[in-house]
């Protein structure tokens, strides 16, 4: 495990050498980090991560999106999931994955009253519509460890909210 500044990520390309596989999570939200701090974090750093692990040698990247990633979309959040998606397709691993989630269901340390409220009604929904609105995060960790054990044909595999749900169970 590296700690690395994301401002200055390019001093930090060794911890990104020698891996065969890449898998990113990093996000923010715009409440806590700003419209600009968004960007930077979710296309930004993401961009940069996967640019540095292909040239440290990475052949299969995984990316965690978002459900509705979509570079026309009104909404920033989608628009910038669908622009990262795009510009890390284009670094040209030998494959990579896209999971495209829907509401992550997860505890979290910090206090999002709105996101709680979501996630309580959320977690009753998936009783009756389990792969319809909502994925616990350790669904979708097993789904990405799934899909690099059992890459898909093509050299880029877009996964939704069900797909997940499947590879998860495994």
């Amino acid at each position: 495990q590296a700690v690395v500044d994301f401002e200055r990520l390019s001093e930090h390309s060794a911890a990104f050498q020698g891996y065969d596989v890449g898998f990113c999570c990093l996000g923010t939200t715009k409440a806590k980090a700003g419209a600009d701090g968004f960007v930077r974090v979710d296309r930004d750093y993401v961009v940069q991560a996967a640019e540095l692990a292909r040239a440290g040698g990475c052949k299969h990247f995984v990316l965690q999106s978002s459900r509705g990633a979509d570079v026309q979309s009104r909404f920033l959040y989608l628009r910038v999931k669908g622009e990262v998606e795009n510009l890390v397709q284009a670094v040209g691993f030998d494959h990579c994955t896209i999971l495209r989630p829907a509401v992550l269901l997860c505890r979290r340390q910090e206090s999002r009253p709105m996101e709680w409220i979501a996630q309580k009604f959320l977690g009753a929904v998936a009783w009756v519509f389990p792969t319809a609105y909502s994925v616990p995060v350790e669904t979708v960790a097993r789904a990405m460890v799934a899909c690099v054990l059992q890459p898909g044909e093509g050299k880029v595999e877009v996964l939704e909210n069900r797909t997940i749900h499947e590879l998860g169970k495994a």
